[in-house]
């Protein structure tokens, strides 16, 4: 590709990029944070999802790096699985990489629709919770031990609400203050003044509470202001004193661990996750996007791969697609994916040149933004809407809601998608036929007629069973079969019984278009 066509929409790609550098500066360090890996392991997967990827992938106006999606699984995986090893984690990201790009080659890109939206919204609105059930001691002010494990049952007997009210017992003023003040403007800002102009939309509220999170601390240092912040209530990178400083600070995983099941269990979960939110994310990118362009899903797979095994090699957090960026990149008028890629190299200068000033950042500033974000992912509104779907939508999604909550992430999709297959059972059951109106022949005789569905499945046997139980005595019953595609063995040989047995009953059985086993299709 040429550098000129590269370049062909710079004007629009380089306002964008700047606006997506804000606001995924900020959410990279947040979501370590969440995770409770090295903050600077947010740096690096925002690089490589923006560089890496952005180059790699087939969307034109997706964003990719760190996404809170996983962040509840990386917590669990580092804290829990591995005992805080942060090296053998980063060997399961290098897995689910390569597990992403073979899902890739093998056209797997469908899967994703194959997930009830139920249980999507439910495991988002999970994660939203999760999100702000963890914040709330940084916000505080106490970050001792605050991650815990992801379950709400933790193996030290706290669960996640004692800790909250243990929380309490540490309070730090000058944290508080900042939270507060930065909760107060993040959603002013998102209420008021980014409806009142295009200036409020450009400078993001996250990167506003990040200079003023900076200020107050330094207000804090020089005595301005009668409060303190404790040196682990700060962010932490490592300032390099050169580039080759910089790239020395990469953390590599331990590939002794490939014997190690647990690993791949881990390895296996971020990609499956992973690959559906970023799924999700391009299919909802395409609907932004003012063209309509199609992002091809399984080249997306591949670069979602890609970018996963080399943010494992150096020390980075999963990367997925994420929607806040992508749609902040579409909102201010990108037009390629030029806009993506130079959001990454923003993020590697920034990284080289001002980690100093990036450690006067307050964890309460950062706890502030993911409160904002984790409740965007739960609104109140959304369990409102899912109730007005009925309960084929609000029991799936409340279910996985409270396993998530009360388990861990992945048990807690298996639930939602279990009551998820139960509904989907329940409505297989309701509409393998219908039945016509009784009639009565010329003779007096009652005939019933049942058409069967245009797949009848073995889940379906029950119903049709069912159904012709209640043929009464002395009746005549057409079962019409004109309608039908598929109908399962199981079903087939009832029918079949059906009409044996119909004769002890004096019940007249007729066929229509019924295939038999071993012959051709044929009215009977």
């Amino acid at each position: 590709m040429k550098s000129n066509h590269l370049f062909k929409e710079i004007k629009s790609d380089l306002p964008a990029s700047i606006v997506v550098f804000f606001v995924a500066l900020p959410l990279c360090l947040g979501i370590a944070l969440a995770s409770g890996a090295p903050l600077f392991s947010g740096i690096i997967a925002g690089i490589i999802g923006g560089i890496v990827v952005g180059a790699a992938s087939g969307s034109r106006l997706g964003v990719s790096g760190p996404a809170a999606g996983l962040a509840v699984i990386v917590l669990g995986a580092i804290n829990v699985t591995f005992g805080g090893d942060y090296k053998t984690f980063l060997l399961a990201v290098v897995l689910s990489g390569a597990i992403q790009m073979a899902l890739g080659f093998l056209k797997a890109g469908f899967i994703g629709y194959f997930f009830p939206s139920s249980v999507i919204k439910g495991m988002l609105t999970g994660i939203g919770l999760l999100i702000i059930l963890k914040q709330i001691p940084h916000a505080l002010g106490w970050d001792k031990d605050i991650e815990g494990d992801d379950e709400f049952f933790q193996a030290n007997g706290e669960n996640t609400f004692s800790a909250i009210g243990k929380a309490w017992e540490f309070v730090t003023p000058g944290a508080v203050l900042i939270a507060a003040i930065s909760l107060a403007i993040l959603i002013f800002w998102d209420k008021v003044l980014s409806k009142k102009h295009r200036f409020f939309q450009i400078l993001q509220g996250p990167i506003v509470v990040v200079g003023l999170g900076i200020l107050m601390n330094y207000l804090f240092q020089n005595g301005t202001l009668n409060f303190s912040l404790k040196p682990d209530q700060v962010v932490k990178l490592p300032v390099p004193g050169s580039v080759a400083d910089f790239f020395g600070q990469f953390t590599f995983p331990d590939f002794t661990q490939f014997t190690n099941p647990a690993v791949y269990q881990v390895a296996f979960v971020i990609a499956i996750v992973g690959s559906l939110e970023t799924l999700l994310s391009v299919e909802a990118t395409d609907k932004l996007d003012p063209l309509k362009r199609i992002t091809p899903t399984n080249r997306e797979l591949k670069a979602q791969g890609l970018g996963n095994i080399i943010s494992g090699l150096i020390g980075g957090l999963p990367i997925t697609q994420v929607i806040v960026r992508s749609s902040a990149n579409i909102t201010f008028g990108a037009k390629t994916k030029m806009s993506a890629v130079m959001h990454g190299f923003f993020l590697l200068i920034s990284a080289i040149s001002i980690a100093g000033v990036l450690n006067m950042i307050p964890l309460a500033s950062l706890a502030a933004i993911l409160l904002m974000v984790g409740y965007k992912l739960a609104k109140p509104s959304l369990f409102k809407q899912m109730y007005k779907l009925g309960w084929e939508q609000f029991v799936p999604f409340t279910a996985t809601v409270v396993a998530i909550l009360a388990t861990d992430l992945l048990k807690g999709i298996t639930v939602g998608i279990l009551f998820g297959i139960f509904y989907t059972l329940r409505h297989s059951f309701r509409n393998s036929h219908h039945m016509k109106d009784v009639v009565t022949t010329q003779d007096g005789q009652e005939q019933h007629h049942i058409v069967l569905a245009e797949e009848v499945s073995f889940f379906n046997k029950a119903s049709v069973m069912n159904a012709l139980d209640k043929i009464p005595n002395n009746s005549k019953v057409v079962i019409d079969c004109s309608n039908s595609k598929s109908i399962a063995y199981d079903v087939v040989e009832l029918i079949q019984e059906y009409k044996t047995n119909a004769l002890n009953k004096n019940i007249q059985v007729q066929t229509i278009n019924f295939i038999e086993p071993g012959f051709a299709a044929s009215p009977h």
